[in-house]
């Protein structure tokens, strides 16, 4: 179990090798057991394989190079202050260099960004909703119940990407999927074999030590 959390990767070049729906509804089903205050169990997941998944990616890839955005919601403020903002920057300077980018090579860096809306070539794609009445206590849910699909997912000898950024196209998302407009969309997360090849499949965000976020009070 240690394995399983502290080795997990967010991968960003996957195989193409298909992924059994029994191994899909298998992880899912574990995940529910998530902790969920007063079992409330908000989550609900749109998974999307084959031609619905090909159909998503052509229309969302369309809206991203229109530079047609819907964002679903601020996933962070505006300005983004230190420690917050270096950190952000350390890994996206990390993930280019590992790609061959420059930092001035603007181009490139969209390229690479677009990648999301392919699913890194990930089979299988998940997308989190929830019920848009409900509060921050669902926001906890969720995210418990979308780490125990990443974990769940090495369990299987699988990986995944967790994908805010199709919320930046969540209206698109919302069209191609039937997405009530009563619900919010989450995220998005890829799913499928890590392509051990990848170069940018070696990224290891930095974390900073436990004291330098944790007191301890005795």
């Amino acid at each position: 179990m240690v394995e399983a959390v502290v080795n997990r990767r967010s991968v960003r070049r996957f195989l193409s090798t298909p992924v059994s729906p029994a191994v899909v509804r298998a992880i899912l089903s574990g995940a529910s057991r998530a902790p969920s205050g007063t079992n409330f169990q908000p989550w609900h997941v749109h998974v999307v394989t084959g031609t619905a998944r090909e159909r998503l990616s052509r229309a969302v890839l369309a809206a991203a190079e229109a530079g047609d955005r819907s964002d679903e919601y601020a996933y962070a403020p505006s300005p983004v202050m230190e420690p917050y903002l270096s950190r952000r920057r350390q890994v996206g300077y990390e993930l280019y260099k590992l790609h061959g980018i420059e930092r001035s090579d603007y181009a490139n860096r969209k390229r690479v960004m677009l990648q999301n809306f392919e699913f890194f070539g990930a089979p299988v794609g998940l997308f989190f909703t929830m019920e848009k009445y409900l509060l921050h206590g669902s926001w906890l849910d969720c995210g418990m119940f979308m780490q125990n699909v990443m974990v769940l997912a090495r369990a299987h000898g699988l990986e995944t990407c967790p994908q805010q950024a199709w919320c930046e196209y969540g209206q698109v998302v919302h069209q191609q999927l039937g997405i009530p407009d009563t619900h919010i969309l989450l995220s998005g997360m890829a799913l499928g074999n890590s392509d051990p090849e990848a170069p940018e499949n070696t990224l290891v965000s930095e974390r900073v030590p436990v004291d330098q976020f944790a007191e301890f009070h005795e």
